[in-house]
């Protein structure tokens, strides 16, 4: 029997692409580099901002140096815009709700920033009570690794068999897989129906 729902936020919560995508841009034009589609971005983002910034850098810029010190740009402008076109997919909060009546345990596990991951849940789903919301932590491994689902199965008390983990990319798959739990796609996100099948 399932019991806890753990969620991924950006492309299966909420549309966050065209958030990322301009400050990832704005960072870029900075620079004088070229700029990306928003399109493209849905490809660039879900393994963690540091995958983000690397493969938005022109490749010969995609040295370990030139990389952090682009990604503390722009994470620094991204965390002061991250609201300014953010927001749930059609139905997500009604479906949240529902959940939560029938008393399933929800969660969310998310490859981006952890204060912004907290954040963003508590601006757009406040009446939900999570009961566990991580993001990218310092020296923790993103998603796939499955670090962050037993970080949420602890605190929840919830055994891997009564898990599912809802997401829309290959990477959320890979994920359950790797932490030993279910897995379901979602098609309304960044990714394709035929990346999430594994």
């Amino acid at each position: 029997m399932i019991t806890t729902l753990i969620f991924d936020l950006d492309g299966t919560l909420l549309n966050t692409i065209k958030d990322l995508a301009s400050s990832c841009n704005y960072i870029l034009k900075k620079y004088g580099f070229p700029e990306h589609s928003e399109d493209e971005y849905r490809y660039f983002v879900g393994n963690g901002m540091t995958k983000l910034v690397e493969r938005a850098l022109p490749e010969a810029k995609r040295n370990p140096e030139y990389i952090e010190q682009f990604r503390e740009e722009f994470i620094n402008y991204y965390y002061n815009h991250k609201e300014d076109h953010t927001k749930p997919y059609e139905g997500i909060p009604e479906l949240l709700v529902k959940l939560q009546e029938k008393e399933f345990k929800l969660a969310v596990a998310s490859n981006k920033i952890n204060a912004a991951t907290q954040e963003l849940v508590q601006k757009f789903f406040p009446e939900i009570n999570f009961g566990s919301v991580y993001g990218q932590r310092e020296n923790i491994p993103p998603k796939p690794d499955p670090k962050i689902i037993e970080d949420i199965l602890k605190d929840l008390k919830s055994k891997p068999e009564e898990t599912l983990m809802i997401g829309d990319s290959s990477i959320d798959m890979q994920t359950s897989v790797n932490a030993g739990i279910r897995g379901i796609g979602v098609q309304w996100g960044f990714r394709t129906k035929e990346e999430l099948i594994l």
